[in-house]
Parts: structure tokens; C-alpha cells; sequence
């Protein structure tokens, strides 16, 4: 059964190799935001003949084609999400690395406003929030 990146890749007419099946299944089954090097270490679990380069490139061309999205979460690696059907944003724990996904209406309507106060339509944007785990009382981590 095709992955949905698969299935988006073959809607878009882009010629599937055996290899670029298995980088598109890895990113599908990806629940992080991975870096090509760690897509590199999935992929080649997976099928050892596939190089670096090859990650490389499938990776670029399924950016281009609008099918991954490329963030920099300014840890200085690229890293990469199918791009999503539905808008959403990060937040990004800086001592850990992980990045959790949200959506919240009044933060997507504030901006909508703020635009429209400063003469402008939005037509997109992204949120990345830059945090820290609050301390509990005790002083455990949260």
C-alpha cells in the first residue's frame, strides 16, 4: 500500500524509484522532524544501497514539488515534515530538540488582525515558538 507521501508524489507525476518509495514511506512514518542524516539512518535500515546523495536530492526534489516543507528550528540542521494538509505551528523545546505541533484559533485570528491593522491581507506565515520546560515547585523539571 502506497504511503501518503507516495500517494501525493504520484499525484504530482513525479517518477517513483524503488529507493524514493522507501525515503517517501520513511518520512510518512517520521513523527518527528528529522534531518537528512537521521533520514539517512532510517532509510538505509531499511535498504543499505541507498547513498547520502540519493537522500539528498529525493529530499530536495520532494521540496520543490510542495511535498515535504523545510524547517530550520535553529539547532543549524534542515529538518523536514510532509507538508501539511492543515496549517500549524511549533513549538520547539531548546534543551531537548523536540518539536511539538499546535494550532490555537486565537493566535491564527490575532495575526489575521494584525495584518489587516498594518493594511495588509495574510495570505500565509508560520509560528515557531522558542521554549523552555517550566520548573515545578521543588525544583524538578516540569
Amino acid at each position: 500500500m502506497p504511503s501518503r507521501l507516495e500517494k501525493r508524489c504520484i499525484e504530482r507525476g513525479l517518477k517513483m524509484t524503488e529507493q524514493r518509495r522507501v525515503i517517501a514511506r520513511v518520512l510518512s512514518d517520521s513523527s518527528d522532524h528529522p534531518d537528512v542524516e537521521q533520514l539517512y539512518r532510517r532509510v538505509t535500515a531499511i535498504d543499505p544501497r541507498i547513498s547520502i546523495a540519493t537522500v539528498y536530492r529525493t529530499v530536495r526534489l520532494f521540496e520543490e514539488a510542495d511535498i515535504l516543507e523545510k524547517h530550520d528550528f535553529g539547532d543549524g540542521r534542515a529538518r523536514y515534515e510532509e507538508a501539511p494538509e492543515e496549517h500549524h505551528d511549533h513549538l520547539i523545546d531548546v534543551q531537548s530538540g523536540k518539536v511539538i505541533e499546535f494550532t490555537d484559533p486565537q493566535i491564527e485570528e490575532l495575526q489575521r488582525m494584525i495584518a489587516q491593522r498594518l493594511g495588509y491581507k495574510l495570505v500565509d506565515h508560520r509560528l515557531e515558538l522558542y521554549a523552555v520546560p517550566l520548573k515545578r515547585e521543588g525544583g524538578g523539571d516540569a
